[in-house]
């Protein structure tokens, strides 16, 4: 049986045949759970506290089951003695499709919203058990986390190494295939997208279309039935769960890490009239942000958001994170809108919430990795930077600082020629965004990405200059339109050998400033494939054949996967490019690095040489300063123009001469040996790696 969190966790607690059911809820009067087959169980209130219980004996593993909850009327409560809810704490969650759903003996309906049509979902009281076979979490330093963003469907849904039955499927990450591939590229982390259980909006199951991303979470402790493959489906809901638990384990055997993408900002119960599966139903004054006006305060743009002010939705999630961190034994939470669940009572956002201060400090959680997306749509939601020692972030602006670098620059000197920026900001993405996180956090509190799942690909940054969001059906109105894209001349596919191999530059240039810079890298699945969505950047809702990741054998892709490896090989070999602190003017900071800036001359950097946008190459000298590895040093080359130049490499007394260890020009000689104060001919926008000699 599964293991609860402490003995007051509410939901199913299974021991010998026997059951004791647990619902928080300030505001109801009457709560029942409803076990198919073997009847209501009504359920008392504890005292003056908001938990409701009753012992449920007979229950077993596999049931199914409800919850029905009465209370007091208005405009704050959503309460129907007959609508069946699902658990919030429910650890197994499965579609019964209408028509077909079991029934209590009243001949109410078991899952979901009674007016809802569709797809309905019940709990199931699930067992839990799992042989981990000794396997235990991988440890990773931070400095060498390489993170993956992935979607469990798309990610190996066309992929034909993996078994048919198996793609797009828990089972089909774990596969020894796509491990394989993650070992290959040099990825440490894997972050999943959603895989609670989640359901697609109303308006989209209407309009018939649905939701693939997952980021409208039904339930807070369920693995999502859809992602898993039809045999573990057809186990139930333990059979889901234990598909789950297997993937993790594999992917822990190979020492890679799992990161969930956790929605908790906001549920599925979407806005006031939007369909009431739980909470709502449960405590609905009680678990959302309300107006004064008793209007759902949305700081999500999804309808509604929690109030993690009121404690007992601050536990909820407390007790999902210490469920998914301890018996799932995940590494780590990526959370979506963490801003959102840093607000106050008054929905003012405060850098030390409670909850933030729970999750920081609380012992089930301090192996994991704590990621936010830093904002949300709320007022003053831009909080980059402001989350503490503990939580990595991602950066924001470390993306529009280097696309804007490499594309939108690059694309006003080929129309005006000369972009309206130096190289200035590129040099403070490259060493880990200290006006962000300061010397108290360093450079690992940011994560550095040029894409996500939310955006345009790499392949689609580099080939569009606009949105082509059409398929989504809102008039290529969704998406964002500040890209800072750059199509190289020519919108979307193209046979032009000079416009690919153009783009293919920009894609090394990107992908290796993401790779080499100071901070912990994010790579989106499929942008070593060289994916492409078309140019939709908003492709939540289309369908399989636009948005998995291409296995096909093609030139392109290959090479952009060999260019990911190479760069990660690259990163792993030199401390000195991954530094887990800032440095102090006048001191050695272990584990810092120490910067030395050329300009092309190979002479020391002069403010004219940051700032004015005819000066768009820099020359990097960096210096690891030891603490757990031996010293280090390389010289990275930075030359962001279209025209070629000549560059002079640096003379030091402590440098004899540089070997080209990597470069984004594609046919450049590698290994060989140039002297010090030589010159390097730059042909392109470029970056270039040399080793010291």
């Amino acid at each position: 049986m599964y293991e609860t969190a402490t003995e007051t966790t509410p939901g199913f607690r299974v021991d010998d045949g026997d059951a004791r059911m647990t619902v928080r809820s300030a505001s109801a009067t009457a709560v029942s759970v409803v076990v198919d087959g073997r009847g209501t169980f009504p359920l008392a209130r504890q005292g003056e506290t908001d938990e409701w219980s009753a012992v449920t004996p007979g229950v077993r593993v596999g049931d199914t089951y409800h919850l029905l909850v009465d209370g007091p009327s208005g405009p704050r409560h959503g309460f129907d003695p007959r609508r069946p809810l699902l658990d919030p704490y429910a650890r197994g969650i499965v579609p019964v499709a209408r028509g077909v759903a079991a029934t209590d003996d009243t001949g109410i309906v078991a899952t979901g919203d009674t007016g809802d049509e569709g797809t309905r979902w019940t709990s199931v009281v699930v067992d839990g058990d799992f042989d981990w076979g000794g396997v235990t979490k991988p440890v990773v330093p931070l400095d060498r986390a390489v993170v993956y963003e992935a979607n469990v469907r798309t990610f190996t849904s066309a992929n034909p190494a993996v078994p048919a039955e198996l793609r797009g499927t828990y089972a089909g990450i774990a596969h020894e295939s796509t491990i394989a591939h993650l070992r290959r590229i040099g990825v440490t982390t894997l972050e999943l997208l959603p895989v609670q259980a989640f359901d697609t909006e109303r308006w989209l199951r209407e309009a018939g279309r649905e939701n693939a991303w997952g980021y409208n979470t039904l339930g807070f402790f369920a693995p999502h039935a859809g992602h898993a493959s039809a045999g573990a489906r057809a186990a139930g809901a333990d059979g889901v769960l234990r598909e789950f638990k297997g993937m993790v384990r594999l992917l822990h055997e190979a020492g890679i890490q799992v990161v969930l993408d956790v929605v908790y900002n906001h549920t599925a119960e979407e806005g006031l009239g939007g369909p009431t599966t739980s909470l709502r139903g449960i405590d609905g004054a009680g678990r959302y942000r309300w107006s004064d006006t008793d209007t759902y305060f949305d700081t999500t743009g999804c309808g509604n958001t929690l109030d993690t002010s009121v404690t007992a939705t601050a536990d909820l999630i407390l007790d999902s994170l210490r469920y998914w961190a301890r018996e799932v034994q995940v590494d780590g939470f990526r959370f979506d809108l963490m801003a959102s669940l840093a607000r106050d009572a008054d929905h003012v956002f405060d850098p030390e919430h409670p909850l933030l201060e729970r999750i920081r400090n609380h012992p089930d959680l301090q192996d994991t990795l704590v990621i936010a997306e830093p904002w949300d749509v709320g007022p003053d939601g831009w909080r980059t930077g402001s989350f503490g020692a503990g939580t990595l972030e991602w950066n924001d602006g470390f993306r529009d600082t280097v696309r804007k670098f490499w594309l939108e620059d690059l694309a006003d000197e080929r129309r005006r020629g000369a972009p309206d920026a130096g190289i200035g900001a590129l040099a403070g993405a490259l060493t880990g965004s200290r006006h962000l996180f300061g010397p108290e956090r360093g450079p690992l509190s940011g994560v550095n990405f040029v894409t996500a799942h939310d955006g345009f690909t790499l392949h689609d940054l580099v080939s569009y200059d606009a949105k082509h969001n059409e398929a989504n059906g809102e008039g290529n109105r969704d998406g964002s339109n500040d890209n800072r894209s750059f199509n190289h001349g020519i919108e979307g596919d193209t046979a032009d050998r000079g416009v690919r191999a153009a783009r293919g530059r920009s894609m090394r240039n990107l992908m290796a400033t993401v790779l080499l810079s100071a901070g912990v890298p994010m790579v989106t699945a499929g942008d070593e494939r060289s994916r492409t969505q078309h140019g939709n950047n908003n492709a939540y809702v289309v369908s399989d054949d636009l948005t998995p990741v291409d296995w096909s054998d093609d030139e392109d892709a290959e090479s952009m996967t060999e260019t990911m490896a190479a760069l990660t090989r690259l990163r792993a070999a030199h401390p000195a490019l991954r530094p887990s602190r800032f440095g102090v003017s006048g001191q050695t900071t272990p584990s810092a690095s120490r910067m030395t800036w050329y300009g092309p001359d190979g002479q020391a950097m002069t403010a004219e040489g940051w700032d004015q946008p005819i000066h768009r190459a820099l020359q990097y000298f960096v210096e690891s300063t030891p603490e757990h590895e031996p010293y280090d040093r390389v010289l990275v080359v930075v030359h962001g123009s279209g025209r070629t130049r000549d560059l002079i490499l640096p003379t030091r007394e402590d440098v004899f001469a540089y070997r080209l260890a990597w470069s984004s020009e594609k046919h450049r000689d590698l290994d060989r040996h140039r002297p010090a104060g030589t010159v390097f001919s730059a042909y392109g926008p470029g970056i270039h790696v040399f080793e010291v000699i």
